[in-house]
């Protein structure tokens, strides 16, 4: 492809600026994009997009992008040099990867919340994907700079990634109707690979929500539910649970090891025909979560590796050998201190929470302490998410903690939980303070009378649960 020389121009510059770029931290390094952006403009990355042999593939979705995308990225590179970005989900941060690396096919992490910010449609016609990667859609990140988006636009914001789509595949969560409608739309235009659980061992412990049909808006009627609103669903407009092509056919829970048994029949790209592959995975008690990462991202690689030789061995060699670092700092883990098991972690929005409580629910055996910190002004939905999640767990204490800024609104959080905890505990720490902070939820966590601790909520999606975790680790 013979580039313009106003993109040659600006490709130029951009590598020039690149090594300013690497001062950033994580893989926000956009630095790159931002300069190629600026000189040639964003319709330019069409130019950029069309050096790849394969295409792109673009990940997305209300949780698990960065941990999907991790893996994929883990299990393509074993097999072609591949160029990627996450937990930066801007189109420069996608520019950036395109000008700074080498290979024949791209991984991006997208987030979107909504299309003034995330503008999929124009993602979608610049990158021209020939793969998109839908984890789940739920509700949960909703609120953009202080402002409530109606679910309806952050769904459609999601769907605008893929819409225009006339090439390649959609790889997407079947187990999840909003997801799984998204795909069901567009089978006449491209291949659909569907992912999912094929399982009894794993059942949702909270009470049931009503979910309405993303096709008609009735209610959804549920045989089996998975996960939130996760599970094998039904309408009576004739809607229903697509067949997964990939699933998880056995599960064997152990206290240190998961058994998992991953069958897949689906189409791969680069070969234009249909392959079958079987895997047997000796994986660490990662969460229920984690099995919907593990299938997003072993159906992406399967869908669009060249070498569909390489499949088995090459997902067993990656997921038999995970020593948990694929999970972004600050994610939920459960950690031995001493007699004490201590989980740990973000869980800022309602599923995020949940998710936590059914990690944790597999370890307790006993008497459970909830250190619980708070959302901000403005957030009472994901309160009243995160309380149902208290409620559920049905913990011997809880103490409350303000994890964003308000101290106040954290104090009414309080007094609502104290309706129904006459016993619990309110710590006003400073988020001004929070080296403070950190050390005293530390010290909440070690000190406890309980053996089992559950610490999760808002707060600093990295550094404060990560620095917690540390501690917790080195004691």
């Amino acid at each position: 492809m013979i580039m313009s020389v106003k993109v040659v121009i600006a490709k130029t510059l951009a590598k020039i600026g690149g090594p300013v770029s690497k001062l950033g931290s994580g893989s926000g390094k956009s630095f790159a994009g931002i300069i190629f952006s600026k000189v040639a403009g964003i319709d330019a990355i069409q130019e950029l997009s069309g050096e790849l042999k394969i295409g792109s593939i673009l990940l997305t979705g209300t949780n698990g992008k960065t941990t999907t995308t991790t893996l994929l990225i883990k299990l393509l590179s074993s097999d072609i040099e591949i160029r990627s970005s996450f937990e930066s989900n801007t189109i420069n941060a996608i520019a950036a990867a395109l000008i700074q690396q080498k290979g024949d096919i791209g991984v991006f992490e997208y987030g979107i919340r909504n299309i003034k910010y995330g503008i999929p449609d124009t993602v979608q016609r610049v990158v021209n994907p020939v793969g998109v990667v839908y984890t789940t859609i739920s509700p949960e990140h909703a609120q953009v700079a202080g402002v409530k988006n109606p679910f309806s636009e952050y769904y459609k914001a999601k769907e605008l990634l893929s819409k225009d789509m006339n090439k390649g595949v959609i790889i997407t969560n079947t187990d999840d109707p909003r997801t799984a409608f998204l795909g069901y739309k567009k089978r006449d235009d491209v291949k659909i690979n569907y992912y999912g659980l094929e399982v009894d061992d794993i059942t949702d412990f909270f009470d049931a929500q009503e979910i309405e049909c993303p096709a008609c808006g009735k209610i959804l009627d549920y045989e089996k539910r998975f996960l939130n609103h996760r599970g094998v669903y039904s309408c009576e407009c004739g809607f229903k649970r697509p067949e997964p092509n990939v699933k998880l056919t056995n599960a064997e829970f152990g206290s240190d090891k998961w058994l998992l048994t991953i069958e897949g029949n689906l189409f791969n790209y680069p070969n234009n025909h249909d392959i079958s592959f079987s895997v047997e995975l000796c994986v660490p008690p990662f969460g229920f979560h984690n099995i919907y990462n593990t299938l997003a991202s072993i159906t992406a690689y399967a869908t669009f590796t060249p070498k569909i030789e390489n499949i088995e061995a090459t997902v067993e060699k990656v997921f038999n050998n995970l020593d948990m670092s694929f999970i972004p700092p600050g994610r939920f883990e459960v950690v031995r201190n001493g007699d004490k098991l201590i989980g740990l972690g973000q869980g800022d929005n309602g599923d995020a929470a949940k998710i936590n409580a059914l990690f944790m629910n597999q370890y307790i055996d006993g008497p459970l302490e909830f250190i619980y910190t708070t959302p901000e002004e403005d957030e009472e939905e994901i309160f009243e998410d995160h309380f149902e999640v208290i409620k559920a767990l049905n913990p011997a204490h809880v103490i409350v903690v303000p994890g964003r800024k308000s101290i106040a609104k954290a104090e009414e959080y309080y007094n609502i939980i104290k309706e129904e905890y006459p016993d619990a505990e309110f710590y006003p720490l400073s988020y001004a303070e929070m080296a403070k902070r950190i050390q005293k939820l530390y010290e909440l966590a070690v000190e406890s009378e309980y053996d089992y601790v559950i610490m999760t909520g808002c707060g600093e999606e990295q550094a404060m649960w990560e620095s917690i975790k540390q501690k917790l680790i080195k004691r």
